[in-house]
């Protein structure tokens, strides 16, 4: 075997998702996959999500891949290190290429670890254009070879080399779909149905975020905004209607009604091909309207998750968001009265954020009443402007190996504590109000109290910060 990709996620190793269940195919290295396949490189793919460490060795003693690409983020990151390390001492003659968010910052701590090379940002091009020089190249060819390739970094003399940037794909068209035929795609529908009575697949439409949110992480797409025609999504989705025939679609992008003219556009494609798959999105509250929605609820969209991460004014201009709470509040509830599905993001724990700032949530939450909401305390990602920021008062001394960037601390208002009582605050008060109004008063009465004990504890957090 010439290349193999995997990306390092094993379900079975994380008790939240399995109580949520709603794994998604990994969409990064099936694109890889296709355009390998499509440039002539012959490759295969060892989905991690269902198979466990000790299988996923076994296949590499079987099959010796002369080269592995792993995908790394947050969550895959230990798992990629101690996938290297293991290949390093067991079969070093495989050479290690990582991809994915979390190398680009963090690429001579990798290489440090056992990784021979990094990919940084789009992948497609510069993993094909490394894979052929390793696969075509001599000992003394390689080195002059590897310099003209851009996006990579390497180690070479006890140093490490990084290219220059490779210029972001310009015609996303030109991408063949993701390469699902590789994997066993009817694990995850079978998962989500066991577990939900429906299922999903992901796709992607677009590919960068034009926003500048201090917090988010642009590592591979950067500052920008392309996607593929309507055209070319629509064919994707009728031929994953006829191969799969999922229940659903969850399209990952950003923000999926950033053009109006491209949403419309996909409208009367879908309306001309016949098709329509319901399906759930991200995207902001100003680039919705009523117009808008209409559109979601005739191209099949039932559920939208609309971006607000805090329902303070000043925590969101102070995140760089560039987005009024209030508008916020008004498209969860116009799309609402359109029957589609809401949902939101709640960030706690920026730096500066105060009480008065959290009761501004929950507020801003009773008020816009979303379908549903989920909270996150504050972390940096290293190559943001949040770890920036926090970077100087991180209050953690972590070994990088061993660790991931969600477990950084850096100085906040309060203890890190007190936002953890903060978390269950908002959510008991919040599901409260919702109880209360539909009448449930049993549950009504044990939220209250889970919500009074919770503000008890985040004051108690405050006394014990101030005597100290």
């Amino acid at each position: 075997m010439s290349v193999l990709l995997t990306h390092g996620y094993f379900l079975a190793d994380d008790e939240k998702e399995q109580q949520i269940m709603r794994p998604y195919a990994p969409l990064g290295i099936l694109y890889i996959s296709a355009y390998l396949e499509q440039q002539g490189i012959a490759n295969e793919v060892f989905d991690t999500t269902f198979s466990t460490k000790d299988i996923f060795r076994q296949y590499l003693f079987d099959h010796t891949p002369q080269i592995i690409g792993m995908y790394a983020n947050l969550m895959t990151k230990l798992n990629v290190i101690e996938a290297m390390h293991f290949i390093n001492e067991h079969l070093p003659h495989i050479k290690i290429v990582l991809g994915g968010p979390d190398v680009k910052y963090n690429a001579a701590n990798y290489l440090q670890e056992g990784a021979d090379y990094i990919v940084m940002g789009e992948g497609e091009e510069t993993m094909y254009e490394l894979c052929n020089t390793l696969l075509n190249s001599s000992e003394d060819e390689l080195s002059d070879k590897l310099q003209k390739i851009r996006g990579i970094a390497y180690m070479h003399n006890g140093q490490m080399m990084e290219m220059p940037e490779r210029d972001k794909i310009k015609e996303l068209d030109h991408l063949p779909f993701p390469n699902r035929k590789k994997i066993d795609l009817h694990l995850y529908l079978d998962a989500w149905r066991k577990f939900h009575g429906t299922n999903a697949i992901s796709v992607s439409t677009m590919r960068g975020c034009p926003y500048t949110c201090k917090w988010c992480s642009r590592a591979v797409y950067g500052l920008s905004y392309r996607r593929r025609s309507v055209e070319r999504v629509v064919q994707e989705l009728c031929e994953i209607k006829e191969a799969y025939n999922p229940d659903s679609l969850w399209f990952v992008d950003d923000v999926f009604t950033i053009s109006h003219k491209w949403l419309t556009a996909f409208r009367d494609e879908l309306k001309k091909r016949d098709i329509l798959i319901p399906y759930e999105c991200i995207t902001r509250a100003d680039r919705m309207n009523e117009e808008v929605i209409k559109m979601l609820k005739e191209t099949g969209c039932f559920r939208v998750w609309i971006g607000a991460e805090s329902g303070s004014q000043r925590i969101i201009d102070l995140m760089d968001r560039r987005v009024d709470v209030q508008q916020v509040r008004d498209m969860i509830q116009l799309t609402k009265k359109y029957g589609i599905q809401t949902g939101t993001f709640i960030m706690l724990g920026y730096p500066g954020e105060t009480e008065a700032d959290i009761e501004e949530t929950i507020k801003h939450l009773k008020e816009s009443d979303p379908d549903h909401f989920t909270i996150t305390v504050a972390y940096p990602i290293k190559g943001t402007e949040l770890y920036q920021e926090v970077e100087a008062v991180q209050t953690t001394k972590l070994d990088w190996s061993t660790s991931t960037d969600r477990q950084v601390d850096f100085e906040r208002m309060y203890s890190r504590k007190y936002y953890d009582y903060a978390v269950r605050r908002v959510i008991n008060e919040v599901n409260y109000f919702k109880a209360r109004n539909r009448n449930r008063g049993a549950s009504a009465v044990r939220l209250k109290a889970k919500s009074m004990a919770a503000k008890l504890a985040m004051r108690w957090q405050r006394i014990t910060l101030n005597m100290f």
